[in-house]
């Protein structure tokens, strides 16, 4: 049985944390001097944020808190909208802002094996257009 993805990973949820709000975020990375590293849910948080520096922290997001971040609708100075649009294929996603009436230009992610990957590139994408 395939594992599905259902959180950033560490490099992806260092990437976030310099994008969205670490209000957003549902789970949190510990990364030990060893190197290793494990992520918890927010509810235990507190059992590793002890200030020691054997634990570095990190903010990360779960499938379900990447989607809250993902406005339902986008709208232009002009009043134009373009709408939320998840596609699965297969056994892939892709995530597409997409205009009904053809005044906004499309904005869509690579086709992804875990749905976390679409949603992690359509927020850096929005984030680069200044439309979060």
């Amino acid at each position: 049985m395939t594992t599905i993805k259902s959180y950033a990973d560490l490099s992806q949820s260092k990437t976030l944390s310099k994008i969205l709000s670490h209000e957003s975020a549902d789970f949190g990375w510990n990364v030990f001097v060893d190197g290793t590293s494990r992520i918890l849910p927010i509810n235990d948080w507190d059992l590793v944020k002890d200030g020691s520096g054997n634990v570095k922290f990190f903010h990360a997001w779960s499938l379900a808190a990447l989607l809250e971040q993902l406005p339902y609708e986008l709208c232009d100075d002009d009043g134009n909208s373009s709408y939320l649009q998840i596609n699965k294929e297969d056994d892939v996603y892709q995530i597409v802002y997409t205009d009904p009436y053809g005044d906004f230009e499309s904005i869509e992610t690579d086709r992804y094996d875990d749905f976390v990957d679409a949603c992690y590139e359509m927020i850096l994408k929005l984030n680069k257009l200044n439309l979060l």
